[in-house]
């Protein structure tokens, strides 16, 4: 297993900060970053997702055949697309069981759930073309997308690297000025998240994990890049405070592009994405040598992050019912933010158990 290091540490602090914000009300989301920036930790974690891509399209010391890395790329997008069948089903049932259990059937309207009982059939249809999402189940979707798409990614990036970061930023562009999205099925409406403006921050993650072009500038310039970011966090943090959102109404056109849209990923929510980033980058080091256990905690979440995520999107859910059931205070708060991250941690631990016991089987000799 990978020792921790700052990319796993950081996409860990993602993870346990989408599960607390995924639980609305309770006290601890106070806490989160996204109370002091424009983004919050979904941009994080795909940005984070990109710089993972890069590592494997870059790490092996003969650079994979093209048939074998779409092979392995596409691998990964069905194994999160069954990830998210998965979830989304247990999302149900929970919902489900707990209205009978509480004798509550609105839950049954909860978090966009209620075309799966009104109208199953198109529904159970939409769960599976993805074109049905539940609410806090929707980041798993455009991960999908995303990797999908990487192959793209991966080979524009061999063999026409000037290209690929224009073509993102035309695309992304494109969905801004004209608000084009993916839309939903069987209910009306369109992504959470869209993918064609969302993978902006894929490639920029991607780009700016390698040593040499976008990435070896960054290297290069970090101090000024910090010294140019700090400003921006910090007016991201005012902005938050104050709740500051530009009025639509007095925006010139494209608006999406001046306000402060998560739909959309808008420039403000990009640009304080990047900023951070580059402010807390490096960071690690002195953050594991003062917190050794925290880091080495994120850090093992951080390398099982689907695993994670999936038991956090579930623990999201359960932690809304049991606010509903039994109330919310600072003390059940704790109780449900406590026991779902050591959840989360079970479940990465388990992972990487199973995953040692498969080595170990392997390398045993035949009987």
């Amino acid at each position: 297993m990978r020792e921790p290091n700052e990319i796993d540490f950081w996409r860990g602090f993602a993870l346990v900060t989408i599960f607390v914000n995924h639980i609305p009300g309770i006290f601890f989301e106070r806490f989160t970053f996204r109370n002091v920036a424009i983004s919050d930790s979904a941009e994080l974690f795909v940005f984070l997702a990109g710089f993972a891509l890069r590592k494997l399209v870059d790490g092996p010391a003969k650079p994979l055949s093209a048939r074998y890395l779409i092979l392995r790329l596409e691998g990964r997008a069905f194994t999160v697309y069954l990830a998210q069948l998965v979830i989304a089903q247990l999302a149900v049932a929970l919902l489900a069981g707990a209205s009978l259990l509480l004798d509550a059937p609105f839950l049954l309207d909860w978090n966009n759930a209620s075309a799966i009982f009104t109208d199953p059939v198109r529904a159970n249809l939409g769960l599976v073309a993805l074109t049905f999402q539940l609410g806090y189940f929707d980041i798993l979707p455009l991960y999908v997308a995303l990797m999908l798409a990487s192959p793209l990614i991966a080979l524009c990036y061999r063999h026409a690297r000037p290209a690929l970061l224009p073509a993102s930023l035309a695309i992304w562009a494109y969905a801004l000025t004209f608000g084009v999205n993916f839309p939903t099925w069987p209910t009306e409406g369109s992504w959470f998240f869209d993918p064609l403006a969302w993978q902006l921050v894929f490639v920029l993650g991607f780009l700016l994990a390698g040593e040499d072009g976008l990435g070896g500038l960054a290297r290069r310039h970090r101090k000024w890049l910090w010294r140019l970011a700090l400003p921006l966090v910090l007016l991201g943090a005012v902005a938050a405070k104050t709740d500051f959102d530009p009025s639509p109404i007095a925006l010139p056109e494209p608006k999406l592009f001046f306000v402060f849209d998560k739909t959309f990923l808008s420039p403000a929510r990009l640009l304080s994405n990047l900023a951070i980033v580059a402010v807390f980058a490096g960071a690690f080091g002195a953050i594991a040598g003062a917190l050794p256990r925290i880091a080495g905690f994120l850090s093992l979440l951080g390398r099982n992050s689907l695993q994670v995520f999936c038991a956090g999107s579930l623990l999201s859910l359960a932690g809304q019912i049991f606010r509903f059931a039994y109330g919310g205070d600072v003390v059940s708060d704790a109780f449900i933010v406590m026991f779902g991250i050591l959840t989360m941690g079970a479940a990465a631990w388990a992972s990487e158990w199973r995953d040692r016991l498969r080595t170990k089987l392997s390398r045993a000799p035949a009987a």
